[in-house]
């Protein structure tokens, strides 16, 4: 019985199941829905390469405000204009990639388009979680090192990948702990179960974005930011009694309202997302607090240009025979890069994290 040659495909065939592959993917990948190309994105997509003296290299560009206080009345103005404060950041590009292989003749000549079927859907999977878990950890300020959950990543070539040098910890100005009562600096060491977030936390968060002039996302007509918080996280704010007042009153009631449909909520300006890609140490031994004991999360209050995403198109399909075309196998590959940018603060005086808080505290729930 022939089987499909896959190494005979055309470079057309190909083609479409990258493509294939590719819009599942993105369909899947969390971040997709924060990402655009233009500044006004929690995640700015680059897709072009800038050609610099050293040649082509992509690059994100932040463009600060201006400090001058001008001129008045009929004084000079030739002269005397404000030289934009434009800070371009390099974003280092690499390349993650998996492969499937089936047994061979015998026990898949009845499945070998479900086999490629399969791939497509696991592959799709696969390449969607793993952006997703690198651009958590990249906003985090974790190492590649880590699983989301604290856990050391093992057999793993994550942390060799180009852009992992890049990834840094929180800047001090944006980085603050929740003590139950107010913001403090940030420190993993000082957490106890008493830093529960509640919704004085969600207050203090959106003004001290905006006291920092962390730039936010324009939707409306209305400034906004982003709130990622873990599930545990959310199931403690919705036990706050002035949390469910603020969703149950200030929003449109009966089914529709955010709350009871278990969608998205906005208070105060702070748009809040429930994810398990946001950091915590229930993974690992080596916890935070006194004695390194009592878990921990890292939620992340983001604006615009959180995080900066290079994109050069769509996976790279490969199939190819092994064994005389007994056994198919089927690669994919994806070239990429992230960076979480970085300026010097004219309201700080520092050098910061452009579009990102990240806030830690106790995580109830585990």
């Amino acid at each position: 019985m022939a089987i499909t040659n896959f190494s005979a495909l055309t470079t057309d065939q190909k083609t479409v199941w990258s493509k294939d592959v590719w819009s599942a993917a993105r369909e899947k990948r969390f971040i997709t829905k924060f990402t655009g190309k233009g500044e006004d994105n929690v995640i700015q997509r680059i897709t072009e390469l800038t050609k610099t003296e050293k040649g082509e290299k992509a690059l994100m560009f932040l463009v600060a405000d201006l400090v001058g206080d001008g001129v008045i009345g009929d004084n000079e103005r030739e002269g005397n204009e404000e030289a934009l404060q434009i800070y371009d950041q390099e974003i280092t590009i690499d390349m993650i990639s998996n492969q499937t292989k089936n047994k061979g003749k015998m026990s898949d000549q009845k499945h070998v388009v479900r086999f490629r079927e399969q791939s497509r859907d696991k592959l799709s999977t696969w390449l969607a979680d793993r952006m997703d878990q690198l651009a958590f950890l990249t906003m985090s300020g974790i190492a590649y090192t880590s699983k989301l959950n604290g856990a050391t990543r093992t057999g793993s070539q994550f942390p060799d990948l180009s852009f992992a040098s890049d990834v840094s910890a929180p800047t001090s100005k944006r980085h603050v702990n929740w003590n139950g009562s107010a913001l403090t600096a940030g420190n993993t060491g000082t957490i106890t179960s008493s830093f529960l977030p509640n919704y004085k936390m969600l207050i203090a968060l959106g003004a001290y974005a905006k006291d920092h002039y962390i730039k936010p996302i324009m939707a409306g007509g209305k400034e906004h930011y982003i709130l990622f918080v873990r599930p545990g996280t959310l199931a403690q704010l919705k036990t706050d009694d002035a949390y469910l007042k603020a969703i149950t009153q200030a929003g449109e009631r009966g089914k529709n309202n955010t709350f009871f449909t278990g969608g998205t909520v906005t208070v105060d300006g702070l748009v809040i997302h429930e994810t398990r890609y946001v950091y915590c140490t229930s993974g690992t031994a080596t916890k935070w607090g006194s004695g390194s004991l009592v878990e921990g999360t890292r939620s992340l209050l983001c604006g615009s240009q959180a995080l900066g995403l290079c994109d050069l198109g769509a996976p790279d399909w490969v199939e190819k025979g092994f064994d005389y075309d007994s056994k198919q196998g089927i690669s994919i590959d994806k070239m990429f890069g992230l960076l979480k940018p970085k300026f010097q603060s004219i309201y700080d005086g520092t050098v910061e994290d452009f579009g990102i808080v990240a806030v830690d505290h106790y995580l109830p729930y585990v």
